[in-house]
């Protein structure tokens, strides 16, 4: 049973990841002709709206072969207005590939994506690309990676000059001298034989020093850093035998099922294909696949690989490898194949705005709204709101090109053209202060649901919590479960409009009744309970934020400083290096969207702009905005219980 690496291949936008892609696939012999981006024929971008812009929007597998390995390479987008893409791959990886621009170096996108792989105890490597480019100074940015990412950072191969490949093995850390300095520090810390000849002044085998490294860079207490031109193929050869440094999956294909359905798409001769990584077990065709918590159990009934717009038969599939399986029609993101999988979720995509979409011919509404739930299944972030009362229809996304790459979706697959207004930001809210709230559901008989919640804020970004302080005997334990259930769905609209978040909702009291209570009382009585509630703790409202990073010529930094003022911004001082200025600055999105255009025409395009989210702060309600109530208000009492018992 041959080795199976999966790697994530992750960066900031324009730092050269589908190059990368490509370069690997032809050095490893996988494609007989070689594509660029700028001649829209990469194996990884075959969308058409990707080749039009030649950006990536959807994560795409590719693999090759090398040194008896199989590498599953997945290529994910590098702009953060697709980040949810790759939220949702790094779930699945063994090890990442972090690629860095040496022109535009370390970016918000870069901090976003280390985050997320120190979260998940991704080993990494890391490939700085475009070190020919003018301004490269690839030195300085190891030493800034160094201080700003980890201290562990061994660099393997450095290219004093692209064009003649002049290469030389140096160590940065953990200090200056030969590599074998570095493998000899890792080799002591944990091998008898290793601390044996250093005490004795003898050379440590290569084997161990080898494997001190494998096992450093498993536990990411080791980053092998790469430099490169990808489009000139320097440092190819060289990532490729890094890999090889890299921890294998597990084949346990002996052991109980348990897979991770990463992503959803829909094909229209085969319908929904699940993107599978299977940790242990196998699949085979015409076999039943249960999936955790869903009782009805469907078979697989095909098995196929993608490599780019390709796709190929496996007829089985076995632990350690990724694959597509196709007749599983109730199949959603994040769903677990057998037993439950290895848990491995992170945050890094937060869709930020919310438009309106609009059909430009009306009697295609109703299948603009089946298209877009569709593509909601393939990106669970668009979080689509469909309100059949007022006919009207919204999405959230991230920004502004994920509405182009929406709109092209619609028009090339299903055969529609929709209009988008402009969006809006979504703010939130959440409890001014502790509070209590009370539902005495008994009227008009037969019902009986009777709840007493405490209501508290807790820290900024905690989101929600729910516990119970009563016993069964005042509730019965299938009603609570009841209460918890909507909760979450409760909780989407409060006094504004907006999600309430950052609370904890405590059930204190309440009564069930053993001949009047309904199975569905405690569904219609908990939005009553929980506005109540926040009626008597008040809202504060949540404003989003993004921390902006800049770079520009020196003399930008007066009017640098006003603009962040005048956007309500809080910034750091600048740090001026070469008569260029470095600063970050955080502001609210509301005033800043439309900023890298006024940065742009300040710095006569010369500056870098990046920015990433950094969470929700309270907002003054006059600088702010209140949204409409979508659907019954449950605090309209007498029309709730009638719209829950079916009677309007």
């Amino acid at each position: 049973m041959e080795d199976i690496i999966n790697i994530g291949i992750v960066a900031h936008a324009d730092a050269g990841k589908t190059t990368l892609t490509e370069r690997l696939l032809f050095e490893a012999g996988e494609l007989r002709t070689l594509g660029s981006v700028d001649s829209r024929n990469t194996q990884t971008d075959w969308l058409d709206i990707e080749r039009q812009r030649g950006i990536s929007v959807k994560a795409s597998s590719s693999r090759l072969f090398w040194k008896k390995c199989q590498i599953n390479l997945i290529d994910t987008p590098g702009h953060v207005d697709f980040a949810g893409e790759v939220q949702r791959s790094l779930s699945m990886l063994d090890a990442a590939i972090l690629v860095i621009s040496a022109a535009e170096g370390i970016q918000g996108q870069t901090e976003v994506l280390w985050e997320a792989l120190d979260k998940l105890d991704v080993p990494t490597l890391i490939f700085i690309n475009k070190i020919d480019r003018l301004g490269a100074e690839p030195r300085e940015l190891i030493s800034e990676l160094s201080t700003r990412f980890s201290p562990s950072l061994a660099v393997m191969e450095s290219w004093e000059d692209a064009q003649s490949r002049n290469c030389r093995v140096f160590c940065l850390e953990p200090k200056q001298g030969p590599l074998n300095e570095c493998l000899t520090e890792l080799a002591v810390e944990n091998d008898a034989k290793a601390q044996e000849c250093f005490l004795n002044d003898s050379p440590i085998p290569e084997d161990i020093l080898l494997r001190a490294l494998r096992e450093s860079i498993a536990v990411r207490r080791a980053f092998p850093v790469y430099l490169g031109a990808a489009a000139l193929s320097v440092g190819i050869r060289e990532l490729l035998d890094g890999i090889m440094l890299l921890p294998r999956a597990k084949r346990q294909s002996d052991s109980p099922l348990s897979g991770l359905v990463y992503k959803v798409e829909h094909d229209k001769s085969m319908g929904k294909a699940a993107h599978v990584r299977l940790f242990s077990g196998v699949i085979s065709n015409r076999e039943p696949v249960p999936v955790r918590g869903k009782e009805k159990v469907e078979k697989v009934t095909q098995i196929r690989r993608v490599l780019g717009q390709r796709t190929v038969d496996m007829g089985q599939l076995t632990a350690g490898d990724i694959g597509v399986l196709y007749g599983l029609s109730d199949i959603r993101i994040g769903d677990v194949i057998g037993e439950m999988a290895l848990s491995r979720e992170v945050a890094i995509a937060a869709p930020l705005l919310k438009s309106q979409v609009f059909s430009k011919k009306p009697e295609q509404l109703t299948d603009l709204v089946a298209a877009l739930r569709e593509l909601t299944e393939e990106d669970p972030l668009l979080d689509m709101e469909w309100e059949p009362e007022e006919r009207e229809l919204y999405i959230k996304i991230t920004g502004m090109i994920q509405l182009e790459v929406i709109g092209a979706f619609l028009r090339d697959r299903f055969g529609l053209e929709a209009e988008f207004a402009s969006p809006s930001v979504i703010y939130k809210e959440t409890p001014s202060k502790p509070g209590v709230g009370i539902e005495n559901y008994t009227w008009p008989k037969p019902c009986w649901a009777c709840i007493e919640f405490n209501i508290e804020p807790m820290e900024r970004g905690s989101g929600f919590k729910f516990q119970s302080a009563v016993g069964d005997r005042v509730i019965l334990s299938r009603y609570q479960a009841h209460i918890a259930q909507t909760l979450p769905e409760a909780l989407k609209q409060g006094l504004y409009g907006w999600e309430v978040t950052d609370l904890k909702i405590t059930l204190t009291g309440g009564s069930h009744h053993l001949i009047h209570t309904h199975p569905l009382d405690f569904f219609t009585a908990t939005p009553m309970a929980l506005m109540n509630g926040l009626e008597n703790t008040g809202s504060t409202l949540l404003e989003p934020m993004v921390t902006m990073r800049f770079m520009a010529q020196e003399q930008h930094a007066g009017s640098l400083i006003h603009d962040i003022v005048a956007m309500r911004g809080s910034f750091d001082s600048p740090v001026i290096h070469k008569d260029r200025l470095t600063m970050e600055a955080r502001v609210p999105v509301a005033t800043s969207m439309d900023y890298p255009v006024t940065f742009g025409s300040l710095t006569g395009g010369k500056g870098v702009i990046s920015s990433r989210f950094s969470g929700y702060e309270p907002c003054p309600l006059e600088l702010g905005k209140t949204t409409k109530r979508r659907g019954l208000d449950p605090r309209d009492r007498a029309k709730w219980i009638l719209h829950s018992r079916n009677a309007l």
